[in-house]
């Protein structure tokens, strides 16, 4: 499914509408890409997307190129038009692909689409693999809390944010077709599973339901 069908929106609206998804969407891009090395040489993006992410790493990253991964061809078309001369692009899954050698690895509201902890562990060690030595993962995603309560109210937030601009009806509509792709891990289970593959790992950023997770290459 491409991500103009998943979201239910033309692609064309998508970095306008993303904000009406995601509350503090900007913020946490921002504070994503800040944890790029300014000396990074060569990203990968995950997920690319419309290249919002790669733009501020390559705003970070002065001397960097970025590989773009992504399995919708439309919007792979859409980042190559933002992104110019300094990225390149695989038009595939990315957990298909034999990741190359990069200084970070970045992601944004990607990760979760891989459905398994299995896979989701086998995706980390490809990336462990493929990043120089120092080179860091960041990945800025829906993480909710282990705690049940705690989780309700971050999903009552979430759907406040909805409810800015659609209705009731059209929020809960919104939350139920995403669920059929997306499988949210909990952000101690996303830190345990990093750790596992030997990342030394941080949460950077948390607002609400979404985080941001750096995890270094020892």
């Amino acid at each position: 499914m491409g991500v103009a069908t998943h979201l239910g929106i033309r692609l064309a609206q998508y970095d306008r509408r993303i904000r009406t998804f995601i509350p503090w969407y900007d913020e946490m891009l921002d504070a994503a890409a800040a944890l790029v090395s300014p000396q990074a040489k060569r990203i990968v993006d995950l997920g690319i997307g419309t290249g919002g992410l790669a733009e501020r790493c390559l705003q970070v990253a002065r001397r960097a190129r970025v590989t773009g991964i992504d399995s919708d061809a439309a919007i792979l078309r859409m980042a190559q038009r933002r992104l110019g001369r300094r990225a390149e692009f695989v038009h595939e899954g990315f957990e298909a692909v034999a990741l190359p050698r990069a200084d970070a690895v970045v992601a944004s509201l990607a990760l979760h689409h891989v459905p398994t902890k299995a896979g989701k562990m086998a995706l980390y060690r490809s990336i462990r693999r493929a990043l120089l030595p120092g080179g860091v993962l960041v990945s800025a995603d829906c993480c909710p809390a282990d705690d049940a309560q705690l989780r309700k109210r971050q999903e009552r937030a979430w759907r406040s944010h909805l409810l800015r601009t659609y209705s009731g009806r059209e929020a809960s509509g919104l939350l139920r077709a995403w669920s059929h792709e997306d499988f949210y891990m909990t952000l101690r289970a996303e830190v345990r599973m990093l750790e596992a593959c030997a990342f030394r790992t941080e949460v950077a950023w948390r607002r609400g339901i979404f985080a941001v997770l750096v995890a270094r290459k020892s």
